[in-house]
């Protein structure tokens, strides 16, 4: 539960995760009960913009910087940020008591339209819907098949089921945010604290 100092309810719910390999370099920083702030280095612009929105509108405070091997590509840190992101908000649920779990979102983007629901099981596993929509590409120098990367990479780091749709579209640019948003908003909900809920929310009694 959260401390109470000077009147204000001061989160507990943070964490920091460092990760090096040979391919990246990575440090991030989450407060899931932030208010929305991002600080975001990855050295892909899209990218960056994505997890801006991803903070603002999972209503968590972000700051991670990556340091890549961009001169073979940018998957690894894509997918290497997607692997520390979904460590931090692990570490930071804790054991899971008192929050949701469950999490649901709709989000349009004028033409896009995608839809996204977690399960904060502790089970891994991604189902993602309608990515044949995006097609192959690049919007900047963003690959749009590294979506299904970095949100494979958070569903395992984190234990997270995740099912993701993308139901109608036709920019690329439209479609990727809408489901970035669209995580925010289902990921919010699921680690929201429930008043109603005494402990762990799951009959096993662990998560």
């Amino acid at each position: 539960m959260a401390k109470r100092t000077a009147g204000k309810t001061a989160s507990t719910r943070r964490a920091e995760i460092s990760r090096k390999t040979k391919e990246t370099d990575i440090q991030a920083s989450v407060d899931l009960d932030g208010a929305g702030a991002a600080q975001v280095a990855t050295g892909v612009g899209f990218f960056d913009h994505m997890l801006e929105a991803l903070a603002k509108h999972g209503a968590m405070d972000l700051s991670l910087r990556c340091k890549g091997d961009y001169h073979i590509d940018d998957h690894h840190s894509v997918e290497d940020t997607g692997i520390v992101l979904g460590m931090a908000v692990a570490k930071a649920l804790g054991d899971k008591a008192g929050i949701r779990r469950f999490g649901f979102a709709s989000v349009p983007l004028d033409e896009a339209l995608s839809q996204v629901t977690v399960d904060l099981s502790g089970r891994a596993h991604l189902t993602l819907s309608g990515g044949e929509k995006l097609g192959k590409g690049k919007v900047g120098q963003f690959d749009v098949e590294l979506l299904e990367d970095f949100l494979g990479a958070f569903a395992a780091s984190s234990g997270t089921t995740m099912h993701v749709e993308i139901r109608a579209g036709r920019n690329k640019h439209h479609m990727l945010e809408a489901t970035f948003k669209a995580f925010a908003r289902a990921l919010r909900q699921a680690v929201e604290r429930d008043p109603k809920i005494l402990g762990v929310p799951s009959t096993k009694g662990v998560l």
